[in-house]
């Protein structure tokens, strides 16, 4: 007969694993993931196809996401489960666009001006895209880019700049002495503007800490700079595998260095003056 004093679990009381303590996410709780030690505040909780993620930054800016498991977390030493947050989000200021500017609700984008802002490559389209996107749809401008900048007199002259058909252009590596300052002083004039970044490459205006990584290594000058960074991060040698990692960090204004931030803003404002 079977004996009614246990229940159908046999493994003994001591060895039982006891369920842990359900706590939400709410943001700026600061946690301890158990497996790597990883300590951060929460920053968000995200629903994804291999379920939800709980987001953390630790006290240098760096983010990890890790899987909402059970038994995934130490709060105060205590090992938790760490749940969404439920009910209404608390209330907020105006929704903002990715650069910080006030979201406006229901606008339609504006009919391409004339004006218009060129950047040197694709990656640096896709970056002021992703960061300046809606502004751009609501003031009418589009972005186009040039791979590289050794023609720019020639496109200036095709553009035909004029007092309602401004040009803005934004160059990397633009400093004293090189030849990207010697084109651009060439072509700058009353409807064109050209303004640079320090930056070898649009890849180091992301800041390192949205990234994951503790700073953009130097790379000697004959080697290919894109490649020698990522065979310094560890990555695989693939600079498009590359760029997507890179890009997919940035979520807003804040993952980007204040030296690229500026001319963007700058540009705009240039193209969009009243009168233009």
């Amino acid at each position: 007969m079977r004996s009614t004093q246990y229940g159908p679990d046999l493994t003994p009381p001591w060895k039982r694993q006891q369920p842990a303590p359900e706590v939400a996410a709410e943001r700026e709780l600061v946690v301890e993931e158990v497996v790597t030690g990883f300590c951060g505040a929460v920053v968000r909780c995200e629903k994804t196809a291999e379920g939800p993620t709980v987001t953390l930054e630790d006290r240098f800016g760096k983010h990890r996401v890790f899987p909402l498991v059970p038994r995934g977390f130490l709060l105060d030493g205590q090992l938790v489960t760490l749940v969404r947050p439920s009910g209404p989000a608390p209330a907020r200021g105006p929704a903002r666009t990715a650069s910080g500017s006030v979201a406006v609700a229901g606008v339609r984008a504006r009919v391409a001006r004339e004006s218009r802002i060129y950047v040197e490559g694709r990656h640096d389209a896709e970056l002021v895209e992703r960061v300046w996107g809606d502004d751009l749809r609501i003031e009418g401008v589009v972005v186009e880019y040039l791979e590289g900048i050794d023609d720019l007199p020639a496109i200036v002259a095709e553009f035909g700049p004029g007092p309602q058909r401004r040009l803005g252009v934004l160059v990397d590596h633009l400093l004293p002495g090189t030849k990207e300052h010697r084109i651009a002083s060439a072509v700058t004039c009353e409807a064109v503007l050209v303004v640079g970044h320090p930056f070898i490459d649009v890849w180091q205006a992301v800041k390192p800490a949205s990234v994951g990584i503790p700073g953009w290594p130097d790379v000697p000058y004959g080697e290919v700079w894109k490649e020698g960074i990522c065979r310094r991060l560890g990555w695989p040698v693939d600079s498009p595998a590359a760029w997507k990692r890179i890009l997919a960090s940035v979520n807003s204004y804040k993952d980007l260095e204040p030296a690229l931030l500026g001319r963007v803003e700058q540009l705009i404002d240039f193209v969009t003056e009243p009168g233009t």
